[in-house]
């Protein structure tokens, strides 16, 4: 049986441990867009690692300007911001390491995880978090905003599309919204120390959770005729490589569908 709407319980500091959750993290009650307001603090001299949580986003978004919409409580919608010592070349690695990071705090509870190209997560073909970076100038450098998405006690009415899912749907119960924003924060952290320090071990443990390789794809093109292939790697800039019948095509940016 699932969680509906009056069995949310609020993320909060625990009276009994206040150091369970950090001194970084903010709860705000209702946000329009937890990134855009971190990105406005980055720019005033937000501290590199602060977090920016909301118990209800009223206007979410994710990659290609969708709509990421979910009930208040239902899910865990957050942004941390970050002022990444990475060259220009590896900022398209941020998203699928947050990626990584989502896979690597949920797999040892959520049987048939998976990522597919560049950072959705899957639970067996349905969609239960989405990412979206976005690289931001400030006085201090470039900063990479980094929101996560994770639909927790989100019912089967509630979810706005038919291919999306919740942890409460897959497991039968929801987890607690607040010991979920701790694992990941800490996977997030390690997730982008080795994009800095080691980013091929990241590459091969990407790869390792990539459902979209060995796939057959088709890719909605930002512009251009959308290609069809099987995807074949990813490259160490990120890109997905694709096998179509007249070669090979790495894609950057695009709209992925996994064909049947």
């Amino acid at each position: 049986m699932t969680s509906g709407p009056r069995a949310r319980p609020p993320i909060d500091r625990d009276p009994l441990d206040p150091a369970r959750l950090p001194d970084r993290v903010e709860v705000l009650a209702e946000a329009g867009s937890t990134n855009a307001l971190l990105a406005a603090r980055a720019r005033e001299g937000a501290a590199s690692g602060a977090v920016l949580v909301t118990e209800h986003q009223t206007a979410g978004r994710g990659r290609l300007d969708r709509v990421w919409e979910t009930p208040a409580r239902s899910a865990l919608t957050f942004s941390v911001v970050q002022w990444p010592d990475l060259s220009a070349a590896m900022w398209p690695w941020i998203p699928l390491a947050t990626g990584c990071a989502v896979h690597a705090a949920l797999a040892a509870t959520v049987p048939g995880l998976g990522l597919k190209w560049p950072n959705d997560v899957l639970v067996e073909g349905r969609k239960v978090a989405g990412i979206l970076v976005e690289r931001v100038e400030t006085p201090r450098g470039p900063a990479a905003i980094i929101g996560i998405g994770l639909n927790v006690s989100t019912t089967r009415d509630e979810l706005p599309v038919d291919n999306a899912t919740s942890l409460a749907l897959e497991l039968g119960h929801a987890p607690d919204r607040t010991d979920l924003l701790i694992a990941l924060l800490a996977t997030l952290d390690e997730t982008l120390s080795r994009l800095a320090g080691d980013p091929d071990s990241l590459r091969t443990s990407y790869a390792a959770a990539c459902v979209t390789l060995g796939r057959e794809v088709r890719v909605e093109m930002p512009a251009g005729e959308p290609i069809s292939g099987r995807a074949s790697a990813i490259d160490p800039g990120g890109q997905l490589v694709v096998e179509t019948a007249t070669g090979q095509t790495k894609v950057g940016a695009g709209d992925v569908t996994h064909v049947r």
